[in-house]
């Protein structure tokens, strides 16, 4: 009989000391620790884009905004992963006093690549959704001009809506603000083939 190779599996804290020595960011999903895929120069482009332009103060509201190196916390999944980029109302909530870690986003944004799409739009939004505070996810292609908007509606049903032109308004639902899409992709080029995207790490 041939023994099935058994997946090693980690405790949260023995996940956030390795992280803390690690040269490249890692998911935690419940046990196992994932690499994370590689980014794009369009990636990059896109997320930082999104953080530039976002105000930090709306109607009197403060918000803090953070690209890919904040961690977030998803307690009801046991999940450590690394939006590409987190809006908070008002001050960060810490996991247990990390200042390295939050769990009160209030919208997320993800720049989606060929490997990570699938798991963008279906598992990590499940995971997303678990968390309270959370009222509006961004999911951004970064081959060609489309943005997949869901908001919470107040009967607590999410509500999707497409952008596919460069002079469309991204008028965003949880936060008094729009962003025209041709500012989201600030100096982003189509030319390079999602093939040369990097595979090292990649998600499934």
């Amino acid at each position: 009989m041939i023994a099935t190779p058994q997946t090693k599996t980690y405790t949260p804290e023995e996940y956030l000391n390795l992280e803390t020595q690690s040269e490249t960011k890692n998911e935690y999903r419940n046990g196992e620790i994932i690499p994370m895929a590689g980014g794009t120069i369009n990636h990059n482009k896109i997320a930082l884009n999104f953080c530039r332009k976002f105000p930090l103060t709306i109607d009197g509201q403060d918000y803090e905004v953070y690209h890919a190196d904040v961690r977030l916390w998803v307690p009801r999944y046991n999940i450590y992963t690394y939006p590409d980029v987190m809006v908070l109302a008002g001050e960060p909530i810490y996991q247990e006093n990390r200042t390295d870690t939050v769990i009160n986003p209030k919208l997320v944004v993800e720049v989606l690549s060929d490997s990570t799409r699938n798991y963008d739009r279906a598992q990590k939004f499940l995971y997303y959704r678990s968390i309270n505070s959370f009222q509006e996810y961004i999911l951004i292609d970064q081959y060609s001009f489309h943005v997949e908007q869901f908001s919470k509606t107040e009967n607590g049903k999410w509500l999707l809506t497409e952008y596919e032109d460069a002079d469309d308004q991204l008028t965003l639902e949880s936060v008094n603000y729009t962003l025209p899409l041709k500012d989201i992709y600030e100096r982003v080029s189509f030319h390079n083939p999602p093939d040369h995207e990097p595979t090292s790490g990649t998600l499934l």
